[in-house]
């Protein structure tokens, strides 16, 4: 049996769950999460916790047993903690400001300046010009959203130049050799 989907999820009590058919949603003090549930899996509350459960050992269902369950609980630590992914921007005049909590203007390189807006649920943080905080509740959405933002300018591997995620480590080519 899944190691991961056996484990139970710790439901707090400032959580409150509504369980049906096929489908869960999870609502805390940050917001509001909804899901629905692969075929065959199915959720079950014991107290202040919460079993994931598969119908057989077929293939399909055994695969989708620890993705419910992880998905669950990103949802239960979503709406209580949040997520948040920060990315630097590393180059000579490359530099993000912060257009109200939803919207960043960046300078990266580029002739014009690149005007990036979050989707909902998504606020950017700019505490310092070449660093950018991602936060949301859905866990999947600011891991895309801090792709989007990289994919803008990857780190070249010359000089280092562009978008990366904090602690990324860019290998560094040798340029030309000289004579």
């Amino acid at each position: 049996m899944s190691r991961i989907g056996r484990s139970p999820i710790a439901v707090p009590s400032s959580v409150t769950l509504t369980l049906a058919v096929g489908h869960v949603t999870v609502k805390g003090p940050n917001g509001t999460l909804e899901r629905n549930l692969p075929e065959g899996i199915t959720l079950r509350q014991d107290g202040d916790t919460l079993v994931v459960e598969r119908p057989d050992d077929e293939r399909e269902h055994r695969s989708l047993h620890g993705l419910t369950r992880s998905l669950v609980a990103n949802m239960v630590q979503g709406v209580t903690e949040g997520y948040s992914k920060e990315l630097e921007i590393v180059g000579v005049g490359y530099r993000a400001q912060a257009k109200g909590p939803g919207s960043l203007e960046l300078a990266l390189g580029f002739s014009h300046p690149v005007v990036f807006d979050a989707p909902d649920g998504i606020v950017f943080e700019v505490p310092v010009p070449t660093r950018i905080i991602v936060k949301g509740i859905d866990k999947e959405t600011v891991g895309q959203v801090a792709a989007n933002i990289r994919k803008l300018r990857k780190p070249e591997p010359y000089k280092g130049k562009g978008v990366r995620y904090a602690g990324e480590r860019v290998l560094r080519k040798a340029g030309k050799a000289q004579k």
